[in-house]
């Protein structure tokens, strides 16, 4: 759909980021990548929109109707539009509130086809269910998809990363055997374990040989791995294991926390942090960060920037390596107290230390819409590990769960910090 050019817009919801959860950002979000993408379609949304700057912040009918709808019969436009998970968003009413607005004008745009996906909660499927929707809409639930096609899909895509992979590098030919890319098939059963297979096995210098051997050798956690579908307990387990028993089952055992302080800090996808600022919070060595890393780069989405936000590639990973009874080894296992309780008594000690009056040099008696240039004041004179200390360490608190014997630490830092620096 997007090779062949046919995507028009697309809305990613996820109920960890505000504004990723909201309804009232979906169809905004849609009309400026309709509008980026046609020109059509951006010679009537722009002036609708110069006229009334408003439209943004009204009942979502409104915003379908005059952000979307519009341009989209007089353009004539013929795309494709997705929203995925829209069950992540908030939504108060019985039947989806989305789906409700889009069955109302469905009729008036039979030229776009809409792509939606989503956990069949009863919000969801009332909302495929109102009569203005159903004549118009094709149902494909994920779990009743035959397991050969899945298959077929998946081996169609290992062999397009694989050979991909032997165009970089040398002495490849004839690797994988049809026999490996059977098993890996069979092991599989979810996009997302080829997609983070094919990350490992390509990842730095190491032979994809050796890792491809090492993944098919590697017990699986259950007997039903690659044939019970879309379950990722018995699907990702072994394979999140051996990634990160090959990234740090050889290391020093002293280590060990720093690995799992560092995993922990990734978890929160509410609040992604880069490499320089989980540094800063864990009070670590700035170059001590990045190589632990780097070393699972292929469960996390990660840049060359150490100031880059950096968050786990799938939300399987941190459901992983905070259940003890998947993640078995307890080297690699961060019980979401632990990690709340680290970020929490760090984050206090950082603003006890660095935090003063007016650090953005305001003048005095003046508001803060009176000083055009406040974001860069903060940007200058705050940096980014402050800031999210400031703004996450409430939430910390509520995480933390204090047993009895860190209770005296935390209530320590937190009076320092609330008679001296609130």
């Amino acid at each position: 759909m997007f090779a062949d050019g046919r995507l028009g817009a697309s809305f990613f919801c996820s109920r960890d980021f505000e504004d990723r959860s909201n309804l009232h950002f979906i169809i905004p979000t849609l009309a400026v990548q309709l509008a980026r993408k046609y020109t059509k379609f951006r010679s009537i949304f722009v002036p609708l929109v110069q006229s009334n700057p408003d439209i943004a912040y009204e009942p979502l009918y409104n915003q379908m109707n005059k952000l979307v709808v519009q341009p989209l019969m007089e353009s004539a436009i013929s795309t494709v539009t997705i929203i995925d998970a829209l069950d992540e968003c908030e939504d108060e009413e019985p039947a989806s509130a989305f789906l409700s607005v889009l069955g109302q004008f469905v009729s008036k745009i039979s030229q776009v086809k809409f792509f939606v996906t989503g956990r069949p909660e009863p919000r969801i499927r009332e909302g495929f269910r109102l009569p203005l929707l159903t004549e118009a809409t094709d149902i494909s639930v994920l779990h009743e998809v035959e397991p050969s096609r899945i298959n077929s899909d998946i081996r169609l895509f290992f062999k397009h990363q694989f050979s991909e992979l032997k165009g970089r590098r040398r002495g490849l030919d004839d690797w994988p055997t049809e026999e490996e890319l059977d098993m890996l098939c069979q092991r599989a059963g979810l996009f997302v374990y080829a997609v983070a297979t094919v990350k490992f096995i390509g990842t730095g210098n190491c032979n994809p040989r050796k890792r491809s051997d090492r993944l098919l050798q590697s017990p699986r956690s259950s007997v039903h791995e690659g044939k019970t579908r879309f379950k990722s307990n018995t699907t990702l387990d072994s394979l999140y294991m051996s990634i990160l028993q090959e990234a740090f089952g050889n290391g020093d055992p002293e280590d060990d926390p720093k690995v799992r302080s560092v995993l922990g800090a990734v978890i929160p996808a509410s609040n992604t942090l880069s490499p320089s600022t989980i540094a800063a919070l864990l009070d670590f060595d700035t170059e001590d960060v990045p190589p632990l890393l780097s070393s699972v780069h292929s469960l996390l989405v990660l840049q060359e920037d150490i100031n880059h936000p950096v968050r786990p590639f799938h939300k399987s990973f941190p459901d992983f390596i905070t259940d003890p009874n998947r993640c078995t080894d307890r080297r690699f296992h961060v019980p979401p107290p632990d990690h709340h309780r680290e970020l929490l008594i760090n984050s206090l000690e950082l603003t006890n230390r660095t935090l003063e009056k007016n650090m953005c040099r305001i003048p005095d008696a003046v508001t803060n819409s009176e000083v055009d240039d406040l974001r860069e004041r903060a940007e200058g004179h705050i940096d980014h590990s402050m800031r999210c200390a400031c703004g996450s360490w409430h939430k910390h608190l509520v995480g933390a769960h204090p047993a009895p014997a860190h209770a005296p630490k935390i209530t320590s830092v937190l009076r320092r910090f609330l008679e001296g620096k609130l």
